[in-house]
């Protein structure tokens, strides 16, 4: 049981060193204007973070000759794969905004699981809505699977609950909630700061551990899909902070929209078949149950001690 013990010591010190801000997700911005036929001016937008340049290198389809700053493609048009080379690495995804002389405008988003996309020469052509689709369910996937604040309230619903019929109403109350709310604030229907919001993702985390630990039948035992409900419009505004700074392509705003929420749902049951797993090999050694509570009081112990972090980052 000692080996056991040190193992969540340590898994608890990884927690707490993790950053506090679990939903960082940064974008780069590269501008992409047709300024004649075929002639295209290519940059990279400010930003407060590491230049863009120094981290990503664009590799841009064969048939443009390539200039500092200035791409030559003749008059077949900006055609072909685009591949952005170290994104990943010191940002999220990089958002390439291609405007051509009409004055139209199209968006591509490439992250680490989508390095590359095809471009099609002319803002006419929408075939890029497959694209869209890939880039930004993958993003959806990434964020809640390193959303640490978000798994371990997930995992603390499990806690809570159990693998039982419950489990299903309350998880799908969850999805509901956070859904509602990441569709609001990234549509600009409802405008929070960031910050109360972190406060209040990791007190759910704490408030959820500590129900879990309980025996009397208290609200959250009770009615347990109304309290995963209720945190999560709280935990959708934390999603629609991600996808703010990700940002929304013009032309598919329902379409990023829907397929990063997807995203989400897809790491979520990932999330719950992982833990069913872990739940049932644990089932064939009895002498594991005893860990139920040292692993509450850990993960709600990290959990408050991100609340005090992020409330005092609201106080300064």
């Amino acid at each position: 049981m000692m080996p056991l013990v040190r193992l969540l010591a340590l898994l608890g010190l990884w927690l707490a060193a993790s950053p506090v801000g679990a939903h960082e997700m940064s974008m780069a911005e590269m501008q992409v204007r047709e300024i004649a036929p075929g002639d295209f001016l290519w940059q990279w937008s400010m930003t407060e973070k590491r230049p863009p340049a120094e981290v990503m290198t664009p590799r841009w389809p064969e048939t443009c000759r390539v200039e500092p700053l200035v791409l030559h493609c003749g008059p077949q048009g900006l055609k072909g794969r685009l591949t952005m080379e170290g994104v990943g690495r010191g940002y999220s995804a990089a958002l390439v905004r291609v405007t051509w002389l009409d004055g139209q405008e199209y968006v591509y988003t490439l992250s680490a699981g989508q390095p590359s996309v095809q471009l099609f020469g002319s803002a006419d052509d929408r075939r890029g809505a497959g694209e869209i689709v890939s880039a930004y369910t993958l993003l959806g996937l990434e964020h809640i699977l390193t959303g640490i604040d978000h798994l371990l309230f997930v995992i603390g619903l499990l806690f809570l609950v159990g693998f039982n019929r419950r489990l299903l109403w309350t998880i799908t109350a969850f999805t509901a909630a956070h859904s509602l709310t990441l569709a609001s604030a990234a549509l600009g229907w409802l405008v929070l700061r960031s910050a109360p919001v972190e406060a209040c993702i990791a007190l759910s985390i704490v408030l959820v551990m500590r129900e879990a630990l309980g025996r009397e039948m208290t609200l959250a035992r009770r009615w347990p899909a109304l309290v995963a409900f209720l945190f999560g419009l709280v935990h959708g505004l934390g999603f629609a902070g991600a996808l703010k700074d990700i940002g929304l392509p013009e032309h598919h705003i329902p379409v990023a929209l829907l397929t990063f929420n997807v995203g989400v749902e897809l790491g979520q049951l990932l999330t719950v078949a992982l833990a069913w797993g872990l739940w049932r090999v644990a089932m064939r050694w009895p002498a594991l149950a005893e860990l139920r509570s040292p692993v509450l009081y850990l993960v709600g112990g990290v959990a408050a001690y991100w609340s005090g972090l992020r409330v005092i980052a609201i106080l300064g």
